[in-house]
């Protein structure tokens, strides 16, 4: 084999090693783009299910702040029709506060968001059915129950006690004014108009008790027992007091 015949087999070698090598790195490649644009497409269709999701909680929370400014002004004009409260005075629905924050506290309660979760707080639902129960106990108070039975026995009691303390004061009054002191005649006109009030003393002890303590309303019947131990004892000490003078 001549010189030439060497020479010629060699470049034969080195060239069909370079395109081994060649295609070698053109499958490399072609693979390297297969996986890249899987990837990428990968990625691509999670950004857009990201970007579908984000539009559906933004849909939603804009849908939830008319209703919660729907919700607040149909409670502002209820309270604006509450009995005692100046129209004038209170004036149109406030704006919103401003706070900053609120973007950054929107990302971080957004669909997919690593970030930490910010301080749970009360949704504006809860405030806001928080104010309208506070707004229909103002407008529509609720309606007391009646006194409880074990109640009504200690009605007369009450009244005969007020009754006999107040005559007493009244008593007292009338004695202190008879004497020949500056004023007498007023500090005793002041105590026979407390005898005149005394059996009707125990009315408004027992209603404020079952208003604050018992929740309920004192009714006719609970008066008329209550006055009825009232006159009782406010009979007795005037005789007692009569016998005495």
């Amino acid at each position: 084999m001549t010189t030439r015949d060497r020479d010629y087999q060699l470049m034969m070698s080195a060239l069909a090693d370079v395109a081994r090598r060649r295609d070698s790195e053109l499958e490399n490649a072609e693979q390297a783009y297969q996986s890249s644009a899987a990837q990428a497409a990968g990625e691509l269709a999670r950004a857009e299910g990201d970007a579908a999701a984000a539009d559906r909680w933004a849909g939603a929370a804009a849908a939830q702040v008319l209703d919660v400014d729907r919700e607040a002004g149909r409670l502002w004009d209820q309270l604006r029709r509450a009995p005692g409260m100046r129209v004038r005075a209170l004036g149109e629905v406030p704006d919103p506060a401003a706070v900053e924050a609120l973007p950054r506290v929107a990302l971080e309660q957004s669909p997919g968001s690593t970030a930490m979760a910010p301080v749970p707080r009360q949704s504006a639902r809860t405030l806001l059915e928080r104010a309208a129960g506070r707004i229909d106990l103002t407008v529509r108070p609720p309606a007391r129950r009646s006194l409880p039975r074990w109640m009504l026995p200690l009605l007369p009691l009450l009244g005969a006690l007020a009754a006999a303390l107040t005559g007493l004061v009244a008593a007292g009054l009338v004695t202190v004014g008879s004497s020949t002191m500056p004023g007498g005649a007023v500090i005793r006109g002041l105590g026979w108009l407390a005898f005149l009030v005394a059996p009707s003393a125990g009315v408004p002890i027992g209603a404020l008790i079952a208003h604050r303590r018992l929740r309920a309303r004192l009714d006719i019947g609970g008066i008329g027992l209550t006055l009825l131990g009232g006159m009782i004892a406010a009979t007795l000490l005037s005789v007692t007091f009569a016998s005495t003078r």
